[in-house]
């Protein structure tokens, strides 16, 4: 089916393009101070989001999936994770990135999504995790990697959350 295809290759393209985004930020902000914390979990985060394309590919093969027909929904659920996503990479501007980069005295920003909900990527990124494969009905993968995110995200908000506690730095907040 192309629309599998074309949807797999968006979303590996915007992953490619988020990746050398925060590669450069990560420079910036090593240059203004800045310092990784939670660099021991980032490994099995980045397999986690690898194995859901692996994932999403077999399950679509072996089950010979089609476009939902609620497709509707869920391509506006996507289309509106999208356009938090981008809000959330304007906001933060050079603080975005894929790691957590803390930098001592750097203010907490608290505009854009973030007046709302703390971690709003965490947020958007997890719809996407359970919502893209129920696009093109891969049910096992929308519910596995949902409940595999759920728990990174219980370390890695933790993390985080430990990061921001500590009072003499704030640090770039996905």
């Amino acid at each position: 089916m192309i629309a599998f295809w074309i949807m797999i290759l968006i979303l590996a393209a915007q992953r490619l393009a988020e990746l050398f985004i925060s590669k450069r930020n990560e420079a910036w902000l090593k240059a203004q101070g800045g310092y990784e914390v939670g660099a021991e979990h980032y490994k099995y985060m980045v397999a986690l989001h690898l194995t859901w394309f692996l994932a999403m590919i077999a399950e679509h093969y072996i089950n010979q999936t089609a476009l939902s027909p609620m497709w509707q929904i869920w391509l506006l659920v996507i289309a509106l994770a999208q356009i938090g996503r981008y809000s959330v990479i304007a906001t933060l501007g050079k603080f975005w990135n894929t790691r957590i980069i803390v930098v001592p005295n750097a203010p907490l920003i608290k505009r854009g999504l973030y007046r709302f909900i703390k971690h709003p990527n965490y947020w958007i990124v997890g719809t996407e995790i359970a919502v893209v494969p129920l696009l093109f009905e891969l049910y096992i993968t929308s519910l596995i990697y949902t409940l595999l995110n759920a728990a990174m995200l219980v370390v890695r908000i933790g993390v985080e959350e430990n990061a921001l506690s500590l009072k003499d730095h704030a640090h770039a907040r996905l």
